[in-house]
């Protein structure tokens, strides 16, 4: 199977206000848009797609049907420090403040209005103990 694009689907009852979250604090505009499906494409880089569906539309399969539980949207920044302030200026909630981690990420946590939680991240050199666990091209600057 050759993948020709690859992005998430957010099923939720609040389509409108998921795809109005994602433009205001995370840059997205429609490329797509309907009252029940909506696809988002990054201003900066038209290769991050996301997209917001209604959860109990009839496309989806019945046994299906029903909204987020249990999903992270992680977004990778060139400046994590400057999108924590932002957000927390926004007046988005802060589930979890930025700080280092040793697996090799700084980031923070904050969530969508359907309470997907959105972490975002700049990868950094991890410590010596998580280094060893990294494919040697895989190791973050």
């Amino acid at each position: 199977m050759k993948c020709t694009q690859y992005y998430p689907v957010v099923m939720t009852d609040m389509v409108s206000e998921t795809a109005a979250f994602y433009r205001a604090h995370f840059n997205f505009a429609p490329a797509f848009e309907s009252d029940w499906y909506i696809h988002l494409q990054s201003n900066e880089d038209p290769a991050v797609n996301l997209a917001i569906l209604q959860g109990d539309h009839e496309t989806v399969p019945a046994q299906a049907r029903g909204h987020v539980s249990g999903l992270i949207l992680n977004f990778e920044v060139e400046d994590v420090d400057a999108v924590f302030e932002r957000a927390k200026g926004e007046g988005l909630p802060i589930l979890l403040p930025v700080r280092d981690e040793e697996f090799g990420q700084r980031h923070f946590i904050t969530q969508d209005p359907n309470g997907v939680l959105i972490d975002v991240i700049k990868p950094i050199p991890p410590s010596a103990a998580f280094l060893k666990q990294f494919r040697e091209d895989a190791v973050p600057d």
